[in-house]
């Protein structure tokens, strides 16, 4: 059944990840770099403190532009209201979750630890996998 598979078993586990001393500038090269639109920021001690996404880098820039001071630290343009998933919910709560909002990944937290990243493309992945293993037991038995 689908309600057993967990974001745990689909999450991406190694994340380029930013602190919020990190200039606007080096943060926007490692993105375009890894070709991701966005990177959790988390504290010394691994604890999400906000998200920086390609939006972010462009209104700091923009911002940067207008008031002719380009730069900045990642601190400075990251969102710190962040919706995030436990590595024990359900590949169908979370799928209804990407439903309803906007959201495209979400940042995985345990014991208020960033531990990984899941997407809609990590669940596309695990419920293709589901029927792949269903179909083979069907054609089985």
């Amino acid at each position: 059944m689908l309600k057993s598979i967990k974001v745990r078993d689909y999450m991406t586990r190694h994340l380029v990840t930013f602190r919020s001393d990190t200039d606007l500038f080096t943060a926007i090269n490692r993105l375009l770099e890894h070709r991701i639109s966005g990177a959790p920021v988390v504290d010394s001690q691994g604890h999400l403190i906000g998200l920086l996404s390609e939006g972010d880098c462009l209104r700091g820039i923009l911002s940067g532009a207008y008031y002719e001071a380009t730069g900045g630290t990642v601190s400075t343009y990251m969102t710190t209201e962040v919706e995030t998933v436990t590595p024990e919910a359900d590949i169908i709560e979370l799928s209804e979750r990407f439903l309803r909002g906007r959201r495209r990944r979400l940042p995985v937290i345990e014991h208020g630890r960033l531990v990984g990243q899941i997407s809609r493309c990590d669940v596309l992945r695990a419920v293709k996998e589901f029927a792949q293993h269903e179909q083979g037991e069907l054609s089985i038995g």
